[in-house]
């Protein structure tokens, strides 16, 4: 594995390291992972190791599920940031050579404040939809959370895009597994944890999965992969609104595209693995019929590896008893939309063409804009796009997990962001805003949270709810009101805000409208 991140850039003799595999701590600290020993640094007294090899390099298995790497016996420098999958985003230093994760922790093996032996573990997947990011944002940098919470924060990088995620299994044999190899990379850092992370402080045994958006979406795939069973415990989705996978069909024909694209047939699919990668990537963003922009992949139900989609037509009952949390923010489209400034100046006359191309179900745009100038009078055109627009494509998703899940019995929690950026107003409590505060990062340039005392005071409380689920696997803490897990009667939902309040069925009415037509996720 010939990369900078292979390269031992200093040695500790293995005789320095204690029984437990753990360095005696001085100023950088060195732990004995399961493939051989690194060597991290202190961050505020927190344990920082970055770019930790899970998995060999996957270009020579490109498309293939990853292998663990070779065992090493010097002791590995561990102070940066691994490479982040090939994708057509600015994410720097991009190389399919990206199994890599972070941990940070508070000590290494010994007793946590708990007084057990090991620490909750959060492991955060990145979002991106799929096809972009990594888990080097300083957004998901885990020393505040391992500073308030006694915690081991890990965050990961595996295969984004057709890298991870694409319909070759349909075409050849040889990739039988290609539509969900990211998502095995997932799996196989799990493992790592499992096997590694209590020579971090860690307790293998409460393992709690997060993540937002497109991590959300994986984690929720991976409740409905069996292959995944017993690798995490407790989960929690942040506007992860994914309720179905490419069905093979589906599939195959945005492979057939791509390929297409590359001026290859279907009789030559098996070519892919060998292009250079850069061809790859930039294919992903030709203009193409059937996803504007680009060509999106995401995960494939194959009847195998996942033998059936997340959360249509029901929530997986092999993953009924894991405690989850389902959450969203209350103008979710605002990420997607705000960015446009003619969606600012919208008439009556011209809102509901704006409108049809956000749905996710099928409705009918001008029916909503009159139903919605009916039900709020006081709403201007502009305030009915933004509404509707996250209340037609983000919110059903959550909801139809949240409604299944209940159907299952009462260990779901659900929450909706309303508090909003006060650094941008216009942008509200928008898509991937209630990141920072989870993290409790609001002091990031990123966060658009600001470090007044509002954003602190929620940060707060949503850090130390996030804390007590991973700990507990009940989000109930002396930080929030008491929160009632989700039922079909009541629907409560806890509101974080700067007056953080539980409410039943919030958005009632909206829920309603948007519940009355079917969901029509592409890939369904």
């Amino acid at each position: 594995m010939p990369t900078r991140r292979s390269v031992v850039a200093g040695s500790v003799a293995l005789a320095t390291l204690l029984p437990g595999g753990v360095h005696a701590e001085g100023s950088a600290p060195v732990a004995m992972t399961r493939h051989g020993p690194v060597r991290g640094f202190l961050d505020r007294d927190i344990r920082v190791f970055k770019g930790i090899r899970y998995g060999a390099d996957s270009a020579p298995r490109r498309f293939q599920p990853a292998v663990v790497p070779e065992r090493w016996t010097d002791v590995l420098e561990t102070t940066a940031y691994g490479a982040a999958s090939p994708q057509k985003s600015e994410e720097a230093n991009q190389s399919e050579d990206c199994l890599f994760l972070n941990v940070w922790t508070p000590a290494l093996a010994d007793v946590g404040h708990s007084g057990r032996a090991g620490r909750p573990v959060m492991v955060y997947v990145h979002g991106g939809a799929h096809a972009n990011g990594s888990g080097s944002s300083p957004l998901y940098d885990g020393v505040a959370l391992c500073r308030r919470g006694d915690v081991v924060v890990v965050t990961l990088n595996h295969r984004l895009n057709v890298f991870g995620y694409n319909g070759l299994g349909q075409l050849t044999s040889d990739f039988a597994r290609s539509g969900s190899v990211g998502n095995l990379d997932i799996m196989l850092a799990l493992e790592w944890v499992r096997d590694s992370i209590a020579a971090f402080g860690g307790d293998p045994e409460n393992v709690t999965v997060f993540g937002q958006s497109g991590g959300g979406a994986k984690l929720v795939t991976l409740m409905a992969m069996p292959s995944a069973a017993g690798l995490f415990h407790k989960v929690i989705t942040m506007s992860g609104q994914h309720v179905t996978a490419m069905g093979p069909q589906h599939a195959e024909l945005r492979m057939r595209a791509f390929l297409d694209h590359l001026g290859l047939t279907p009789e030559r699919a098996g070519e892919l693995a060998t292009l250079p990668m850069g061809r790859l990537v930039e294919a992903l963003a030709m203009d193409d019929p059937i996803e504007k922009g680009g060509i999106y992949f995401w995960s494939v139900m194959d009847h195998d590896t996942l033998p059936r989609h997340p959360f249509v037509p029901d929530a997986p009952r092999e993953s009924a008893h894991i405690p989850m949390i389902i959450g969203n923010t209350h103008d979710e489209a605002r990420a997607f939309t705000a960015s446009d400034g003619r969606n600012f100046s919208l008439t009556w006359d011209t809102v509901a063409a704006k409108l049809a191309p956000e749905f996710v179900v099928d409705l009918n745009a001008q029916y909503v804009v009159e139903w919605y100038r009916a039900r709020f009078p006081q709403m201007s055109p502009v305030d009915v796009f933004f509404a509707a627009a996250t209340c037609g494509r983000s919110r059903p998703g959550h909801l139809i997990q949240a409604q299944e899940r209940a159907r299952l019995g009462d260990r779901t929690w659900m929450y909706q962001l309303d508090f909003g950026s006060p650094v941008e107003p216009r942008l509200g409590a928008y898509h991937a805003f209630d990141i920072a505060l989870a993290f409790d990062n609001c002091h990031q340039p990123t966060s658009k949270t600001g470090t007044g005392p509002e954003a602190l005071e929620v940060a707060r409380r949503m850090s130390e709810t996030f804390i007590a689920f991973a700990r507990t696997g009940d989000p109930n803490n002396a930080a929030i009101p008491t929160w009632a897990p989700y039922d079909l009667e009541r629907r409560p939902t806890m509101i974080f805000d700067v007056e953080t309040r539980p409410m039943d069925d919030p958005r009632a009415d909206e829920r309603r409208l948007f519940q009355v037509a079917p969901f029509l996720k592409p890939g369904t």
